[in-house]
C-alpha cells in the first residue's frame, strides 16, 4: 500500500501539479497588491464620491444595499493576469520542452492497420510454429 502511495507522488504529473500550485498561490498574492495598489485606486475614480466605491444601491437611503462592482471587476483582473502569466511562463515553456526532449510517438495507427499487423504476426507464428512440429 504504501509502495503505491509513493508511487502515485512520484509520478510526474502529480510533483508537477504541487509545483503548480505553490507558485500559483505566491503569484496570486503578487497580482494581490498590485490590483490593491493601482488597479483599485483608478477604479475608485469611477466611483461615487461615497466611501463605498464603484457600485451603486438597490435602495437609495440604506447602504447596506450596496452592490460593490469594483470587487468583482478586480477579481476578473486578477484572474486574467494570473492565467495569462501562468500560461505564458510555465505551460508554453513545458510545452515546448516536452515537444523537444521527449520522444515522438508514431502516428495513431487505424483499426485496418492494427488488424493487419495482427494477421501477419499470427501468420508468422503459424508458419514458425508449424516448422517447429514437423522436425
Amino acid at each position: 500500500m504504501l509502495k503505491g502511495f509513493k508511487d502515485f507522488l512520484l509520478r510526474g504529473n502529480v510533483v508537477d501539479l504541487a509545483v503548480a500550485v505553490v507558485i500559483g498561490t505566491a503569484f496570486v498574492a503578487i497580482v494581490t497588491a498590485f490590483t490593491n495598489g493601482i488597479i483599485n485606486p483608478i477604479l475608485a475614480v469611477f466611483g461615487g464620491t461615497d466611501s463605498l466605491g464603484l457600485g451603486f444601491r438597490l435602495v437609495s437611503d440604506k447602504p447596506a444595499t450596496f452592490i460593490q462592482v469594483g470587487p468583482i471587476i478586480t477579481a476578473a483582473i486578477n484572474f486574467v493576469i494570473i492565467a495569462a502569466v501562468l500560461y505564458f511562463i510555465l505551460v508554453l515553456p513545458a510545452i515546448a520542452a516536452r515537444k523537444r526532449f521527449v520522444a515522438k510517438d508514431d502516428s495513431e495507427l487505424t483499426d485496418s492497420e492494427v488488424l493487419r499487423q495482427i494477421r501477419d504476426l499470427l501468420a508468422q507464428g503459424q508458419s514458425s510454429a508449424g516448422g517447429r512440429h514437423e522436425s
